[in-house]
C-alpha cells in the first residue's frame, strides 16, 4: 500500500551535491531575461514533513492526518489570512503534491535493482512477462494505493468538525500526461469529487523525467484524449500530437526539470490566483523537482504517496 518509500525511493529522491547549484545558476539566468517572476519558499511549521528532524523513511503520512501540525482549521484560517493580508506580489497555497501509484515499470525496476534497471532494461519495453514500455499502466497495487488516498481524504474530510470541508478540498487539479499518473488522479478523486465538473488539466510540464527510460514516452495526444476526455479531463493548449520531448539517446537532467517544473509553477501562481489549495499528480522525479523548486527539503514519497507543501510565492520585478 501507499506506506513509507522504499530503498529506491529514497535514493531516487536525494539530490546530488552539483544537481542544485546547477539549478539555481541556470534560473538566475533565466530570471535576469523575464520582466518579473515569482520566488518560492515553503512556510514553517506546518507540516512534518518540511521538519529536518522527520525521518522520510520511516515516516507514513496515512497515519498522521498528511503531517499536519496544527488543525486544518488552524492551517486553513492561516492561509486565509495570509492571502488577505498580502500584497498583489505575494501568494500563499498549498499543494498536494502526489505520486501515481505502482506501475509495471516499478514493479520491473524492483525485480531487477537500480544498477540493472539504469543501465539496460530501462531502455527496454518489457522482458517477455511485465510490459513496461511506452507508457505504462498502474498494476492493481498502484490502483489499491491510489484508492487508499481517496479513503484518507474521506475520512480527513469528515474529521474537520468546523463544517468548512470545502476549505480543505482543492480547487483545482493538475496532472502529468502519463497514463499511470491520470488514473491515479481518477482512482483518487473519482469517489470525492465530479472529474467532469472539476475537469482536470493535463499539462506536459508535469511529466516524469524524460528520455531514455521507455516508461517515460507519453502516448500520442489523440489516445489520450480518447481515453480521458469524456472522463472530464481537458488538455492545455499546444500539447503536441506525438510525444516531441522524449529522446532515446538523452536522459534529462535535474536541473533541466527543475526548470520546466518552475515554469509550471509560474504558470500556476499567474492563472490561478484566486485558487489556494491545488492538487498535483504526477511522479518520483516531478516531486523531486517541485521540492527543489519551492525550496522544501529533500523528502522520498513512495508508489502513491502525497506529500502537501504549504507555499509562499514574491513576484519580483526587473526593472
Amino acid at each position: 500500500m501507499a506506506t513509507k518509500p522504499s530503498e529506491l525511493d529514497v535514493l531516487d529522491s536525494h539530490l546530488s551535491s552539483t544537481d542544485a547549484q546547477e539549478y539555481q545558476d541556470e534560473l538566475k539566468t533565466l530570471e535576469a531575461s523575464l520582466s518579473s517572476y515569482w520566488k518560492f519558499e515553503v512556510v514553517p511549521g506546518v507540516f512534518k514533513q518540511s521538519l529536518k528532524e522527520t525521518d522520510e523513511s520511516k515516516f507514513n503520512y496515512l497515519n498522521e492526518h498528511f503531517g499536519i501540525l496544527e488543525s486544518w482549521d488552524e492551517i486553513t484560517t492561516k492561509l486565509a489570512t495570509l492571502n488577505l493580508q498580502s500584497s498583489e506580489d505575494e501568494s500563499y497555497k498549498i499543494f498536494f503534491l502526489a505520486r501515481h501509484g505502482q506501475g509495471f515499470h516499478n514493479l520491473a525496476h524492483s525485480k531487477y535493482g537500480d544498477k540493472a534497471w539504469n543501465e539496460y532494461w530501462s531502455k527496454l519495453n518489457g522482458d517477455g512477462e511485465i510490459v513496461w514500455g511506452p507508457d505504462p499502466l498502474l498494476t492493481e497495487l498502484g490502483i489499491s494505493q491510489a484508492q487508499e488516498n481517496a479513503a484518507v481524504w474521506k475520512q480527513e474530510l469528515s474529521n474537520n468538525k468546523s463544517g468548512k470541508t470545502d476549505l480543505i478540498l482543492p480547487t483545482k487539479w493538475f496532472v502529468s500526461p502519463l497514463s499511470r499518473s491520470i488514473d491515479t488522479l481518477i482512482n483518487t478523486w473519482g469517489d470525492i469529487v465530479d472529474l467532469k465538473k472539476v475537469q482536470p488539466l493535463i499539462q506536459e510540464n508535469l511529466r516524469e523525467t524524460t528520455g531514455v527510460h521507455t516508461c517515460d514516452k507519453r502516448s500520442p495526444r489523440r489516445v489520450i484524449a480518447k481515453k480521458y476526455e469524456p472522463k472530464g479531463f481537458r488538455i492545455e493548449t499546444g500539447f503536441s500530437e506525438e510525444d516531441i520531448y522524449y529522446k532515446d539517446d538523452y536522459r534529462e537532467t535535474v536541473a533541466e526539470q527543475s526548470l520546466r517544473i518552475n515554469k509550471n509553477l509560474q504558470q500556476i501562481f499567474n492563472e490561478n490566483p484566486e485558487d489556494s489549495i491545488i492538487s498535483l499528480t504526477s511522479h518520483s522525479g516531478s516531486i523531486r523537482a517541485q521540492l527543489l523548486v519551492l525550496g522544501h527539503r529533500s523528502f522520498a514519497v513512495g508508489t502513491g504517496g502525497m506529500i502537501p507543501v504549504f507555499v509562499k510565492a514574491t513576484r519580483h520585478h526587473n526593472k
